[in-house]
């Protein structure tokens, strides 16, 4: 490897980059949450159940009764929640992706500043280093050892050298050394749109929990059709209808078959998580994250800049045989001086050993990488000629079983890091280096725990979610770190023992918790091990050397202050950089997705009901049995309200697969339940007298145990109680025994409790529903495994 350098270029003038912004040479980007304000409000009013409500509801105000179209405020509610929350969620995603993004160094008019990426133009030089992401396309005119990784382009494993000259891409990222580039492709021509455009969109796609929504519209949507021309057709015929009340008894049909809310409360919930999670300086680069979180059974952590805090300090160094002390710190401070851009344990060492004033000739350099661990340079020394110096692990430098080594061992066993400072037998830049070395030196590096990494790795423990540490430091000192935080796995395993054989490597990384010496391919690997055991697997990281199992794992992880290619590829970035945070991401997923498998539940049953309803008016060719009015306010305190409060609850059950399956389990057959025995009461109750008064009583008869047995679906799904739960429920009932038995609200909703022998029927046989639908629920538990808690007291 060799460093290649030309005449420092200064960069583009003022004046130059004026010019280009003129001509819009400028590296414009998509917006970082994927779509406009225009977008947003498009997407949300022009819907396929908006517009099926709106034809509704334009055929129910030409008969003239408005009160019957109140569900038309449907239109408007959805139109305006779904709205407002992802404007809400954009503002956040926005403002916290302008914090989290990469900020390229750009040399201008001969001095280097950082930048926001879309500020670049054409032909700008830009400066990078370790970590550094290439956030537009380029050619190499400054290069320094400088190592590429171009693995998530290309599938290449090994980090490729860059030369002068040499092409670079966007959505690269630098491993090793330092250089500059000058942009080729800016805005749309380079690989960079694309990649920003996904990194941070705000997106409802390849999720379980949609995907099972969308499956359940779809078979919705092909009931909803024969049924509801059935419906009308029917309804037109009947003898004593007019065509108003045939039109209203059609709409009254209709209308609660379509699942209006329940594809705006998952939107609301995802929109809401992002907000959330942003006021705590999460930001979530991707939605359906938020519901991968609560799917993860393994976070695999990183050590440093995860358990540990990222900056270390410097402990003491220990002379070995003999040494002098002032040579090796002339040398320590002499690599100082040589590393443009040092990692966290060089700058410890430069807080003790300064770079030195007077630099030695560079010969040749050799940057630290995760991959070999540990770094050097051949110096022209004065008085003694060429001499190879070398800083990285003891025990990977120094020969197994050696005193030097087995000292290194023992104080790293403590939770200290140790670096072996020694000469090298080669030139650091020849193929075979360092060859036999000499040990000169340990160097002993203080790290700090996180002050909240051991309640949260009780969190994850109590949430029965594993924890598999993956270190490139030493095992030992891994080891330790973990045995202080309570993390009981037994002994760390050297991962460079971890046998080769593909199946045997998986089954070692299942069983085992804390590794240490873990190349980046091999944290990759290990992701993949753990998916192949059907694992759902998080990583987290900060490093160059964790990009690669970030990209990889079902969900990555990144610390703020971490590299910028370990942002981009990250779905989530904790900006403040606090472990701590990762439990609050878990319960918001958690959130979500437990709780939208409750209101599906009661949107799914309404739907079942609805539909069957309408076949058996159909099938007995009868009047429908409700008012447009009386369906609305059906689903305003069985499932509207309701299922609001329950989406935005807490909520902390673990996450699990088959979401479509558990919410036909109780919703078909409820809404089968509840649905027949409406019907029933409408045949026992209904007479051939024409009249307002006879029709009225027989509506409010039949509603009554609509309601009766809908509210005990929410009296289910509810489960397991808490006291705000309760309240919901008698809430509910209480909302309706007031809407019986008022005046005013009888007026208006065109009911009337007169005749006692039909209430009686009616609310009879609702609470025989109810009992029907407790069964059920019981039933559902028994068979299928569900839950049957019926008090929660957390």
């Amino acid at each position: 490897m060799t460093t290649q350098t030309q005449a420092r270029d200064p960069g583009l003038s003022a004046a130059e980059v004026a010019d280009r912004i003129a001509q819009g040479q400028l590296n414009h980007l998509p917006p970082r949450s994927g779509r406009t304000v225009a977008d947003i409000v498009r997407a949300n009013v022009f819907t396929r159940i908006n517009a099926i409500l709106a034809v509704l509801l334009a055929l129910v105000l030409a008969t003239g009764s408005w009160i019957n179209g109140a569900f038309g405020l449907l239109i408007i509610a959805n139109s305006a929640i779904g709205i407002i929350q992802e404007l809400r969620a954009k503002h956040t995603l926005d403002s916290l992706a302008v914090v989290g993004e990469a900020r390229p160094r750009i040399r201008r008019d001969g001095v280097a500043r950082d930048h926001a990426r879309d500020e670049i133009v054409l032909d700008d030089v830009i400066e990078v280093g370790p970590g550094d992401q290439i956030v537009v396309d380029g050619t190499v005119v400054e290069a320094e050892y400088l190592e590429v990784d171009e693995s998530l382009l290309t599938g290449e494993s090994d980090p490729e050298e860059k030369a002068l000259g040499a092409a670079v891409m966007s959505g690269s990222f630098v491993v090793a050394g330092a250089g500059a580039y000058r942009a080729t492709k800016v805005g749309s021509e380079s690989y960079a749109a694309q990649l920003t455009a996904e990194a941070a969109k705000f997106t409802l796609v390849k999720s379980e929990l949609t995907q099972g929504i969308n499956s359940i519209l779809k078979v919705i949507t092909w009931v909803l059709i024969p049924v509801g021309v059935a419906t009308i057709v029917v309804q037109l015929t009947q003898a004593h209808n007019d065509w108003r009340r045939s039109v209203l008894a059609m709409a009254g049909a209709l209308v609660p078959m379509v699942p209006e809310g329940l594809i705006l409360l998952t939107s609301v919930a995802f929109a809401l998580g992002v907000v959330r999670l942003g006021r705590r300086n999460c930001l979530v680069q991707e939605l359906p994250a938020i519901e991968g979180l609560a799917r993860v059974d393994v976070v695999c952590a990183d050590k440093t800049g995860t358990l540990t805090e990222n900056g270390m300090t410097f402990g003491e160094l220990r002379l070995v045989d003999g040494g002098g002390e002032a040579e090796v710190a002339a040398a320590l401070q002499q690599l100082v001086a040589a590393d443009a851009r040092p990692n966290a344990s060089m700058q410890a060492i430069a807080a003790r050993y300064p770079a030195a004033q007077q630099a030695w000739p560079v010969l040749a350099k050799l940057p630290f990488t995760s991959a070999k661990k540990w770094s050097g340079a051949t110096f022209v020394v004065p008085d003694r000629g060429a001499q190879n110096w070398v800083v990285g692990a003891p025990d990977v430098l120094a020969p197994a079983g050696s005193p030097v080594a087995l000292e290194a061992e023992r104080i790293a066993s403590g939770g200290l890091r140790v670096l072996l400072v020694a000469t090298a037998e080669r030139p650091v830049d020849d193929p075979l280096a360092p060859g036999t070395v000499t040990p000169r030196a340990l160097i002993v590096l203080n790290q700090k725990i996180r002050p909240d990494a051991a309640e949260t790795l009780a969190y994850f423990a109590e949430q029965r979610v594993q924890l598999k540490v993956i270190s490139g430091d030493n095992a030992a000192s891994v080891g330790a770190v973990t045995r202080s935080l309570g993390v009981v796995s037994g002994t760390a395993v050297d991962a460079r023992t971890l046998p080769t054989d593909a199946v045997e490597f998986a089954t070692a990384v299942d069983e085992t918790d804390v590794f240490g010496r873990v190349t980046p391919h091999q944290k990759r690997a290990m992701v993949a091990a753990l998916q192949s055991k059907g694992h759902t697997v998080a990583m987290t990281g900060d490093g160059v050397n964790d990009v690669l199992a970030l990209k990889d794992a079902d969900l990555g992880v990144a610390m703020g202050s971490g590299a910028a290619a370990t942002r981009a590829v990250a779905k989530i970035v904790l900006l403040d950089d606090r472990f701590a945070t990762l439990p609050h991401v878990v319960g918001e997923g958690r959130r979500v997705i437990g709780n939208i498998e409750r209101v599906a539940n009661l949107f799914l049953t309404k739907t079942i009901y609805s539909a069957l309803l309408a076949l058996l008016v159909v099938l007995w060719r009868v009047q429908f049995p409700f008012l447009p009015i009386h369906v609305t306010i059906t689903g305003w305190f069985t499932i509207g309200i309701p299922a609001f409060l329950l989406s935005l609850a807490p909520n902390n059950e673990q996450a699990r697969p088959g979401f479509v399956r558990r919410v036909l389990q109780l919703g078909l057959p409820a809404g089968i339940v509840v649905g027949t025995l409406t019907f029933i009461t409408y045949l026992l109750v209904r007479t051939d007298d024409p009249s307002a008064v006879a029709m009225q009583q027989t509506y409010t008869a039949t509603l009554a145990c609509l309601i009766v047995a809908a509210t005990w679906v929410l009296a289910v799904v509810a489960r397991p109680y808490r006291w705000w739960r309760v309240g919901l429920v008698m809430l509910s009932l209480l909302a309706y025994l007031l809407i019986f038995t008022w005046p005013f609200t009888q007026s208006i909703f065109f009911l009337d409790i007169g005749n006692r022998a039909a209430m009686g029927t009616g609310l009879l046989l609702g609470v025989v529903g109810a009992v029907l639908i407790e069964a059920l629920w019981w039933i559902r538990g028994k068979v299928f495994g569900a839950p049957l808690v019926f008090w929660s007291r957390s």
